[in-house]
């Protein structure tokens, strides 16, 4: 299938933001530009830390404006992935790593009316993936290893994204390429320029001054990027 016109979304993790003003923060980041809101799910067992569940994604889901992606860094994330989809996911990466039967889970979001995604760890080679893409809307390129926000960008992880860019356009997929950890107004154009279509960036916003004006100054560097790609 043909990829659909090119374009470049920022989606603000919101495990950065101050959760006692979280509704705020989420309305700064909606105001700067930012397409989708991304929601980190972390059990202390598949990665080293524990964050929010299924009761923090219904409320703010009550009131944000844009689509709600979750990512499941969880063991067994089968069994949480309906609970995810009625508290209001439009989205669901689930982790190659945690995922015995990959293909199943991934047919299992889809028939929830859900839009089945999929992440891969720093040291994960992207070609195993290769027999899942035709059902996958996104693939996430973890770009730090995952547990914490703030960590530095791996910089070979350029490499893996231009890696899966090239992979898509051999089998005519239609995914699209998504990156997290590190992602600051510095490094958005190399990014972009490898081939990333989302963005997601959590320090880089929301422990800042301003986050609806460093969501615009991403996206602003992000679309000059693109052009220049495209």
């Amino acid at each position: 299938m043909k990829r659909s016109r090119a374009r470049v979304e920022i989606s603000p993790s919101i495990l950065a933001a101050d959760f006692a003003c979280l509704e705020r923060d989420i309305h700064a980041a909606e105001a700067g530009g930012a397409q989708r809101i991304h929601f980190d799910v972390m059990d202390g067992h598949f990665v080293p830390n524990l964050t929010i569940g299924m009761p923090v994604l219904a409320s703010i889901r009550r009131v944000t404006t844009v689509p709600v992606e979750v990512h499941l860094m969880i063991e067994r994330a089968g069994d949480f992935v309906d609970a995810f989809a009625r508290a209001g996911a439009s989205r669901i990466y689930v982790h190659q790593e945690a995922t015995v039967h990959l293909d199943r889970q991934l047919n299992a979001i889809r028939e929830l009316g859900v839009e089945a995604a999929v992440a891969i760890n720093p040291a994960t080679p992207v070609t195993v993936l290769s027999e899942v893409l035709e059902l996958v809307s996104a693939v996430l390129v973890m770009t730090v290893n995952p547990g914490f926000g703030g960590q530095k960008f791996i910089p070979r992880s350029i490499g893996r994204i231009r890696e899966l860019a090239e992979l898509r356009a051999r089998y005519g997929a239609d995914f699209r390429i998504a990156v997290d950890g590190g992602v600051e107004p510095e490094n958005v154009a190399e990014i972009v320029g490898a081939g990333a279509d989302i963005l997601i960036a959590g320090t880089s916003v929301f422990h800042t001054p301003d986050p609806s004006a460093a969501v615009r100054q991403l996206l602003e560097r992000a679309q000059e990027a693109l052009a220049v790609r495209v």
